[in-house]
């Protein structure tokens, strides 16, 4: 393996070069990375950290950083080194290891990395970086110590969550100004929304963005927004609910495809950067969110969101549904928040159960708008998560 610390030029923190490794491995093809590479460059732009990002697959990255060389093993992208992670096998000295190690939901980085870990002198922080939950015993979990069975090493976990007893939740300094100074120049969003082939018409309606998992009710909820009274534009990236879209459309369908059924019109829009995709939680007035990335995105977008839930085994994953919605509710009682959410995610109400439960939401949804200002208030009150977990790794070395 080459040396890693002679490829990356820290900024000096606390008069100390800090690096750190970041290992990701893709599960859920965009959250995933989509958390590990917005957790890099927030190390970088705000820290100084000098990070590597170990990520297994480069396809899915690519898709949401159109810099990314799928073929190639080490690039740099910015200031971030990337490394394509093909294997558990590998080399590795006392050189290559970073100061912090952080490993993305206990995705067993390289076995012969964690014992030259214990070669150095000092040790580097070994951070499990969880999933996030609003679970109550994720209070009681986090920042917990796990020695290695037969290393002196010690592993610790963090949470990022929404209380004070947790890691927080990922957030830039700079993001609120951002999307402030874009939700209110009219011309900039109406622009960012043409670039992406919306019409005038289209933008005058009610703009709907669409991310979810392929299972999601997406023919009950298009049929019953198609009856409406309310002309609808629903904006959905490509490749998402291509089972429904095909449907919808009657065939297949490409980046730029727009039909109109009643009142609803569907658009398909090309997968955007990370930063283009804030802009379209920031433009649209209401945003169906997926996984654990854009959920927590559109937490900070102070428009009106739902959720589509990863789905676990013994739907495990309407446990932590939930345990969110207690939190998220506990100021304000939305019946329809609350029935489209379940209704969503197979919890309790049948899918077709959308029809009755989207009258109610929409009808609420000045009072859901108010509510996401106050809760995306009381998050930042709980620090911002890459902060909280720079300052636990300066009490764990």
């Amino acid at each position: 393996m080459s040396n890693l610390k002679e490829n990356q030029k820290a900024v000096p923190i606390n008069d100390q070069a800090t690096s750190l490794a970041l290992f990701c491995k893709v599960v859920d093809n965009y959250g995933d990375i989509g958390i590990c590479w917005r957790l890099a460059r927030q190390l970088e732009q705000e820290h100084g950290i000098a990070v590597t990002l170990w990520v297994d697959d480069l396809i899915s990255f690519k898709r949401i950083c159109p810099e990314v060389v799928i073929d190639c093993d080490v690039q740099q992208i910015g200031t971030v080194i990337v490394r394509h992670w093909r294997d558990q096998d590998g080399v590795f000295t006392v050189n290559d290891i970073a100061d912090i190690v952080i490993e993305f939901f206990g995705c067993n980085i390289p076995p012969a990395y964690i014992a030259t870990m214990a070669l150095c002198t000092p040790q580097p922080a070994w951070i499990n970086l969880e999933g996030l939950s609003a679970e109550e015993w994720v209070e009681g979990c986090h920042t917990l110590p796990s020695p290695h069975p037969t290393l002196s090493l010690t592993k610790y976990f963090f949470y990022p969550g929404f209380t004070a007893r947790t890691g927080g939740l990922l957030v830039e300094a700079n993001l609120a100004q951002q999307r402030q100074e874009f939700q209110q120049d009219p011309v900039a969003m109406a622009a960012f929304l043409t670039n992406l082939g919306v019409t005038q018409t289209e933008i005058a309606s009610l703009k709907i963005s669409l991310f979810c998992y392929p299972f999601a009710p997406v023919s009950e909820l298009f049929d019953t927004w198609q009856s409406g009274d309310t002309a609808i534009t629903c904006l959905v990236p490509e490749g998402v609910a291509i089972d429904a879209m095909q449907v919808f459309f009657g065939g297949p369908v490409v980046a730029g495809s727009v039909a109109t059924k009643g009142a609803l019109t569907v658009r398909i829009l090309p997968f955007i950067t990370q930063q283009d995709y804030d802009k379209l939680l920031w433009a649209c007035d209401l945003n169906f969110v997926r996984g654990e990335d854009s959920f927590v995105r559109a937490q900070w977008a102070e428009k009106p969101f739902v959720w589509h839930i990863y789905p676990q085994d013994k739907n495990l994953h309407h446990v932590k549904l939930q345990a969110f919605l207690r939190r998220y509710l506990e100021n304000t009682n939305s019946e329809g928040l609350a029935a489209m959410w379940r209704s969503w995610n197979h919890m309790g109400n049948p899918p077709e159960e959308i029809a009755s439960a989207w009258p109610l939401f929409h009808a609420e949804m000045p009072k859901i708008t108010e509510m996401t200002i106050i809760w995306r208030q009381h998050m930042l009150e709980n620090g911002d998560f890459t902060s909280n977990l720079l300052r636990f790794v300066e009490t764990i070395k």
